[in-house]
């Protein structure tokens, strides 16, 4: 298993496996080209998590969601940097993009 250490090595290689839009993330649902698709909480599913640490500078850290919705047949990239417990999120939004950690 080949191991990828930065943020653009992840992304292209999710772009290879067919993750092609960009999320943005809005405070109740996941939108993406252009605001054509608005993706709710129960209408995307997070199939991989990568997270990436800052050495000394917590504004270094960022999270890699793989993202499919089953319902509109696509899959993308969102990237959040710091975290993603923001106010401004629903709890619905908060509960599906938590990580689990095992």
């Amino acid at each position: 298993m080949e191991e990828m250490t930065t943020l653009t090595e992840v992304i292209n290689k999710l772009r290879t496996e067919g993750y092609l839009e960009d999320f943005n993330l809005q405070q109740n649902s996941l939108v993406c080209q252009n605001g054509h698709y608005s993706v709710f909480h129960n209408e995307f599913v997070i199939d991989k998590v990568y997270r990436f640490e800052g050495d000394s500078d917590p504004a270094d850290e960022a999270t890699v969601y793989a993202i499919s919705s089953p319902k509109y047949g696509i899959k993308g990239i969102l990237v959040n940097g710091g975290g993603i417990y923001s106010d401004d999120l629903t709890d619905e939004m908060l509960d599906t993009l938590k990580i689990t950690r095992k």
